[in-house]
């Protein structure tokens, strides 16, 4: 992009920004899951399950997450860590689209391995950026240790690989939202040891479409290398910050503002 075009831009993103990266879009968004919680844990836990079932339509997501938190007692920390095999069998009750009871309780047993023996997923992510700088190097390393106990491979559908040039749609999003910390009150920015200049665009069909109407954006395909072509683009106009456009593209595209 050239200066010219990041100059006549940024105005319009950031009166998008004030339109729609506000608490009034919390309700009707996944991110509202973590919201119901205080604890970095309880967060963690409740965001990394919200993200992962956040595909389809918005109101089945915010609904089935909800249900999904009542099943860990609305505790999911200590569900995670305490609850014995009987009383988890009830979560294969649980189904999302694709995502069904089997594919929960492998999630359950893989967030217990994460949090026993390795400090817990935040832990983990911080770590793994310090010793790369590089969030591409995390989400690589994030992926293989999520999928090391024994699991059946059709659960490793429902967490997207960066090293298989997906774009991690999902998986970005749920990291936006512990990242970032913002103004308006949308992200809840407790992982302080990653800053918001390194992390990716959660690209969806909708802030692709409006990406590409705004020349953020040429890739046709939604993969890897568009999301890094959009955050690279993002990064020009706010280099700090760049990906509190997310939640501007998507509403411009879901409410057709563009």
């Amino acid at each position: 992009m050239t200066e010219q075009q990041i100059a006549e831009l940024k105005p319009y993103l950031d009166s998008l920004v004030l339109r729609f990266n506000t608490p009034d879009f919390i309700a009707d968004d996944p991110v509202s899951v973590p919201h119901l919680f205080e604890s970095r844990e309880d967060r963690e836990i409740s965001g990394f399950l919200a993200s992962t079932i956040a595909w389809g339509n918005r109101k089945a997501i915010v609904k089935n997450c909800h249900r999904l938190m009542r099943m860990l007692d609305m505790e999911p920390y200590r569900f995670v860590m305490e609850s014995s095999q009987g009383e988890k069998l009830h979560l294969c009750d649980f189904v999302h689209r694709t995502f069904n009871g089997q594919d929960c309780l492998y999630f359950i047993d893989s967030l217990k391995n994460i949090y026993e023996n390795h400090g817990g997923i935040g832990v983990f992510f911080e770590k793994e950026y310090e010793k790369s700088r590089d969030m591409r190097h995390v989400l690589a390393a994030f992926w293989k240790l999520f999928f090391s106990l024994p699991h059946e491979r059709r659960v490793e559908k429902h967490l997207s690989s960066i090293e298989k040039k997906a774009a991690c749609k999902r998986l970005n999003m749920y990291i936006k939202w512990m990242v970032r910390r913002d103004e308006g009150g949308v992200d809840l920015g407790i992982w302080d040891k990653i800053p918001a200049s390194a992390i990716y665009m959660p690209l969806d069909v909708h802030s692709g479409n409006v990406g590409r109407a705004l020349g953020l954006l040429e890739r046709r395909q939604n993969d890897w290398r568009a999301v890094e072509e959009i955050t690279d683009n993002l990064r020009l106009i706010d280099p700090s910050d760049p990906v509190k456009y997310d939640f501007a593209l998507f509403g411009a595209g879901i409410n057709k503002v563009i």
